[in-house]
């Protein structure tokens, strides 16, 4: 019975809770999702990073069912995308990147009718709000209304609506926009504790540290297209060099066309800022000691480097 329980369990670990295959979106003549395929395993957190228009909230959209795709497949759990819509959403809880709470209701009525959607009673709502409402530290906002509630206290309400329904995938759209650096981080720990719990979650953001942070894997677009996917410490040190020095202060851009260029891998400009890429940074570092009037800040390469390196460093149109 034990090897029984342990083929089962690892046929589910090898089944793909979530499966995206060859997703096309065509908009008029902008194909603004390009044969787009990815998976998501049980227990795992998936990142959508990339620059503005780079086809992440389309893809989004086609995944929860809201936009049909020209050609292609979702599936959740085994149905289909939108065939089997009622049912799949029935699975998922969603955290948008804009507030949808009802303003008129308490943080506990939110809750409630928020539970009425998926057809559950009264009485088994009831008896969940008291935990969901204690996940996302608002057990004394109960009888409170959005608009008493911090930017902060209103997405954590949001994460608990979302799982008012014990959903196994989550899809949080930038859910952290907007927040101070100690909101994000208490958002960043509630998360963290979904995924310990064996949630799994799509997620879509701008923030580097967050996608290193809570990300199991990594999914880059641009231009609509999967240019790199993989796990966080994988894609930098795939793509970048070990080291960055950033040099800054008078006459930093005149270092670009010096000998010091020599000394790295590669050399950027952003502003008045010099990143040089290298596999040893002692040496440059020795050689800018006699630049005493610049400053310099050695680190390691980190997502938002892999960022600039495979979408440019250039601001979007539509950004």
């Amino acid at each position: 019975m034990q090897d029984g329980a342990g083929c089962a369990t690892m046929e589910c670990m090898s089944t793909p809770l979530f499966r995206v295959q060859h997703l096309h979106k065509r908009y008029g003549d902008a194909e603004v999702v390009k044969d787009l395929s990815f998976e998501i395993e049980p227990g795992e957190c998936l990142g959508v990073i990339g620059p503005n228009g780079a086809g992440k909230t389309t893809t989004i959209r086609m995944c929860l069912g809201l936009t049909a795709p020209d050609n292609g497949s979702v599936e959740v759990m085994g149905l289909h995308m939108p065939r089997d819509a009622l049912a799949i959403k029935a699975q998922l809880g969603v955290v948008s990147q804009f507030d949808t709470l009802d303003p008129d209701f308490t943080c506990a009525e939110n809750l409630l009718v928020y539970g009425r959607y998926f057809g559950m009673k009264d009485a088994a709502i009831r008896a969940r709000i008291p935990q969901l409402l204690e996940f996302a530290s608002l057990t004394s906002k109960a009888s409170a209304k959005p608009g008493e509630l911090s930017g902060g206290m209103k997405r954590r309400l949001s994460l608990a609506r979302a799982l008012v329904n014990d959903p196994r995938l989550l899809l949080l759209d930038e859910p952290t926009t907007g927040l101070d650096p100690q909101a994000r981080h208490l958002m960043w720990e509630r998360l963290q504790l979904l995924l310990q719990q064996g949630k799994s979650i799509l997620l879509t953001t701008h923030f580097m540290d967050e996608a290193e942070r809570l990300c199991t894997r990594l999914l880059v677009l641009d231009h609509g297209r999967k240019i790199a996917e993989g796990k966080p410490r994988d894609l930098i040190a795939q793509h970048l060099e070990p080291d960055v020095v950033e040099v800054y202060g008078n006459g930093a851009l005149a270092l670009v066309d010096s000998p010091l260029r020599n000394m790295a891998a590669r050399v950027e400009v952003s502003g008045e800022t010099v990143f040089f890429y290298t596999s040893n940074a002692a040496s440059l570092l020795s050689a800018l000691g006699a630049h005493t009037q610049l400053r310099t800040l050695h680190r390691p390469a980190n997502l938002e480097d892999l960022f600039l390196k495979l979408t440019g460093r250039q601001i979007r149109e539509d950004a």
